[in-house]
């Protein structure tokens, strides 16, 4: 018998919270809409990624396998004009920001997924698929591309609850994108054209349309039906839409049992877009010296449903909690190292409850804020009794095997490299130097007290500042 713990997902589609039961007992099977790569991920975007990175290490930490798909879309109409403007290839363009994408998921400790793969690496899947709705009437064709009849399809509508009774029948969309409630009839296949990328079909040379690709790919790893489908929430209408339309009608069976919606990363009370032209880039942060650790804390500190507002003083504080987090951790792991005596159990120990409310957090929904506000809970409570020689090395070595069961869920207490920690130290002593010398001397001091809680000492030399770890 296979044994996990319970968890609840609330499912866009009812509305609800659902208990998680997936298709093949023990086994939990994952689409994510991947990056479009024709430029920079933004951190909105990783706010999203950061999510699904989150559920896939609460669902093996409760005891399930996973097969998760997070697909690469390197043909779409933004790439081809991307390579347009900069007189290039969209091979070069997708390969580019491809590669960009991957380093920024190691910035950001994500966890690499099952499969990756690159829409047109599946160019022949969405030509079956489109070869199937054409055979069973859900389709039209228009100037060599053809369209699929959203009035075809009975439920359409049934994830956004979008109102179609005063769509007009036949309006049809090319883009691969359109606004928000603005329903129509959407291309599957995008007829051939001057200066495009195209393949031979039965239907004719062209391209797919966007909303085919995660269709066809997800059908090929994950089956007709399969768990979960995760995405930001801008992506309910009309992309999933239009997945669930085009799967169903093609398959005959449910498409997805569970929809997982992340919300937006706000700037300024506005969501991070590059449409709006008010992003911050993964890479950016990455070159000015931003700490990977605290970006990600930032984005898994809030619940993934509820809006998060982007800023520099909200990175500073999570920077701050990811060092107590790993100064709380190095503490119990040297006294669990330690030859300490046995000491007599006590009774009110609160360990057994702190763990069982960590995986209640996450089991609900996944709770990552209340789920850090126990683990704050407990670093309160043995920080305190370890001031008070109240925990030897069993207990402490108790207490470690939680908090690395809690970090192969946020990954942000367990400390670099020696490489990368020697590295990430004397970048501080730079900045720190460089206030200095502009008589910012709050902020030197700053650097200075985070350098000690990360237990570095500095000591000034004739050949310049150098640290040693108390």
């Amino acid at each position: 018998m296979i044994h996990v713990k319970p968890i609840k997902f609330y499912d866009t589609k009812s509305g609800s919270l659902r208990l998680f039961e997936p298709v093949t007992p023990g086994v939990a099977t994952i689409y994510s809409c991947g990056p479009t790569v024709y430029n920079y991920a933004h951190i909105g975007n990783f706010r999203n990624f950061v999510f699904v990175d989150v559920l896939r290490r609460t669902l093996r930490l409760f005891g399930y396998n996973i097969k998760h798909v997070r697909n690469i879309t390197d043909i779409d109409d933004k790439i081809i004009r991307k390579a347009v403007e900069e007189n290039t290839t969209v091979q070069a363009i997708a390969a580019q920001f491809e590669s960009a994408f991957f380093q920024d998921c190691d910035y950001l400790r994500l966890q690499k997924v099952e499969y990756n793969p690159r829409a047109t690496e599946h160019i022949v899947d969405m030509i079956d698929l489109v070869k199937v709705l054409i055979e069973k009437g859900y389709t039209y064709e228009r100037d060599g591309s053809v369209y699929y009849k959203i009035g075809r399809f009975e439920n359409y509508g049934k994830l956004s609850h979008i109102d179609l009774s005063s769509v007009r029948s036949g309006a049809r969309v090319d883009s691969d994108e359109y606004l928000k409630e603005d329903a129509r009839d959407f291309v599957l296949w995008k007829g051939r054209r001057e200066h495009e990328p195209y393949w031979p079909a039965p239907f004719g040379e062209g391209r797919p349309g966007w909303h085919l690709e995660c269709s066809a790919m997800s059908r090929h790893y994950l089956g007709p039906t399969f768990d979960i489908h995760t995405g930001a929430e801008d992506l309910i209408f009309p992309h999933h839409e239009n997945e669930i339309a085009q799967s169903e009608a093609a398959n005959g069976v449910e498409y997805v049992r569970y929809w997982l919606h992340c919300a937006f990363l706000n700037m300024k009370d506005q969501k991070m877009s590059k449409s709006l032209g008010n992003i911050i880039t993964a890479r950016k942060l990455r070159e000015d010296g931003i700490d990977g650790l605290a970006v990600r804390y930032f984005l898994l500190s809030v619940h993934y449903r509820k809006p998060l507002a982007f800023s520099m003083e909200a990175i500073e504080s999570a920077r701050t909690a990811v060092n107590r987090l790993q100064t709380f951790y190095s503490r119990i792991a040297s006294a669990a190292a330690s030859q300490s005596k046995r000491q007599e159990q006590d009774s009110a120990d609160p360990l057994t409850r702190i763990r069982s409310d960590w995986y209640d957090a996450l089991g609900d929904d996944l709770n990552t804020a209340k789920a850090l506000g126990v683990l704050f809970e407990m670093l309160r409570e043995y920080n305190t009794r370890m001031d008070m020689d109240r925990v030897d090395s069993v207990l402490a070595g108790e207490l470690l095997s939680f908090l690395d069961e809690a970090d192969s869920i946020l990954d942000v207490m367990r400390p670099d490299s020696e490489d990368e920690l020697s590295s990430k130290i004397d970048d501080m002593i730079v900045k720190r130097q460089a206030a200095r010398l502009a008589r910012d001397f709050r902020e030197a001091d700053r650097i200075r007290d985070e350098l000690s809680q990360m237990g570095i000492v500095l000591e000034d030399t004739r050949e310049g500042v150098r640290w040693r770890k108390i």
